[in-house]
């Protein structure tokens, strides 16, 4: 049985896009009759046993505080974690090393697999220093911003295989040299097993939350600036110019929580504006059976161009219908008009409008659902793009049917 490890920044338990991709990953390739297991770097931060067993996967935790000043911090994170990988191979004798972003997991598994004279693969999921300037913590053309990208250049160079979630970050891999040909695509996707028919509308919870007949805009997931929510809360009045009940759901917390609490409280349309802060994630399905557009109004920038997100995928997954800004991220998941809606990024009164016009054309509503619903079953269902790594995995290792032990569609 082949053996892959992953060497990941933070898993499972804790929640986030990234761990939730990563167990999808994980998931599909055990179904596949992969043997995986993943080690986390010093960030991980959870609490727990230097192994761990979460959801039927095995995650290593790397041991150590990196110290210094910084940039000699961040090499004692890489060492830390080379090592922890080195004695995890010794005893369990990985065929793959597979390093997911950023570039520190990269170039700790990289100077692992060269040591061990393993075949390595390195995952982006973002330029993490685009990701900084997004959520306020870097600034674009910094030291730290260039070197950040300089190592990340470094591991894709070094790296024998690599993966892009998107078209945009493969594309920007490119245009700075890198052989087209060396970079695949495994975008963003969904286990459709988790996913049946929407639940009926949560009217307990419509009451407590205080929640009327809609329409309800909601969004659900971080509160970072790139999100756009501060266009969000400007563009209702003037969407309730045209449709005087509708009212915006915002769930979630982060960064900008503090500064969204107040824009909305000094709103004409404040008392239409509910917040709930963070909710449980075993609680999230039942505030989406409450939202009748899911929006997503990311700002238009480099980090929004680049990369996809995945909570459009999720929610279309349900059968529920998206309206999101017109930025290269959103173009790759969402046809407009088709699938989804799509409005200028950055301008409240052309979001207000765009969503004025969807909620006037209510029987287009069920058709645009069930596309959504096909197109991620035929782009994004991870028991097909599964696929994608497996091949790259056969050509790496030269072994014929790889992951063939259980059935799975084509990709």
């Amino acid at each position: 049985m082949t053996r892959i490890l992953h060497i990941l920044d933070h898993s499972l338990p804790l929640h986030s896009g990234y761990t939730f991709r990563t167990r999808a990953i994980l998931k599909a390739q055990q179904a596949r009759g992969l043997d995986v297991r993943a080690i986390t770097g010093v960030r991980h931060g959870g609490e727990g046993p230097p192994t761990e067993e979460v959801e039927g996967l095995t995650f290593h935790r790397t041991p150590g505080q990196p110290s210094g000043p910084p940039g000699l911090r961040e090499w004692s994170e890489v060492t830390l974690l080379q090592a922890g990988i080195e004695r995890l191979a010794e005893q369990w004798r990985p065929d793959i090393l597979h390093a997911h972003s950023p570039a520190l997991c990269g170039m700790a598994g990289l100077r692992a697999a060269r040591r061990l004279g393993l075949p390595f693969v390195y995952e982006i999921r973002a330029f993490w220093e685009d990701a900084a300037v997004g959520n306020g913590t870097g600034s674009e053309g910094s030291i730290k911003y260039r070197l950040t990208r300089a190592l990340e250049n470094h591991v894709v160079k070094g790296g024998d295989a690599v993966f892009t979630i998107c078209d945009g970050l493969r594309d920007d891999l490119v245009s700075r040299g890198h052989p087209a040909d060396k970079i695949a695509i495994s975008p963003n996707g969904v286990d459709l097993t988790l996913f049946g028919d929407p639940p009926p509308r949560d009217d307990p919870l419509t009451a407590k939350i205080g929640i009327g007949p809609g329409p309800v805009i909601g969004f659900i997931g971080s509160f970072y600036d790139y999100e756009g929510l501060d266009d969000l809360i400007a563009a209702l009045p003037a969407l309730r110019t045209r449709h005087p009940g509708a009212q915006l759901l915002l769930v979630g917390g982060g960064p900008m929580e503090t500064a969204l609490r107040a824009q909305a409280a000094a709103s004409q349309a404040a008392s239409a504006i509910v917040f709930t802060g963070r909710v449980p994630h075993a609680e999230v399905e039942r505030y989406y059976s409450l939202v009748d557009v899911l929006a997503y109004p990311r700002k238009k920038s480099r980090l929004t161009d680049l990369v996809t997100p995945l909570k459009p995928l999720e929610a279309m997954a349900q059968r529920r219908l998206v309206a999101a800004s017109d930025v290269g991220g959103h173009r790759e998941l969402i046809e407009d008009g088709i699938t989804g809606l799509l409005f200028p990024p950055d301008d409240p009164q052309a979001i207000a409008a765009a969503l004025a016009d969807l909620i006037d054309a209510r029987d287009r509503w069920p058709a645009m659902r069930e596309r959504g619903r096909s197109h991620v079953a035929a782009r994004h269902d991870w028991a097909r793009n599964v696929n994608r790594y497996l091949d790259v995995y056969q050509e790496l290792l030269g072994r014929e049917g790889m992951g063939q032990s259980a059935a799975a569609p084509s990709a």
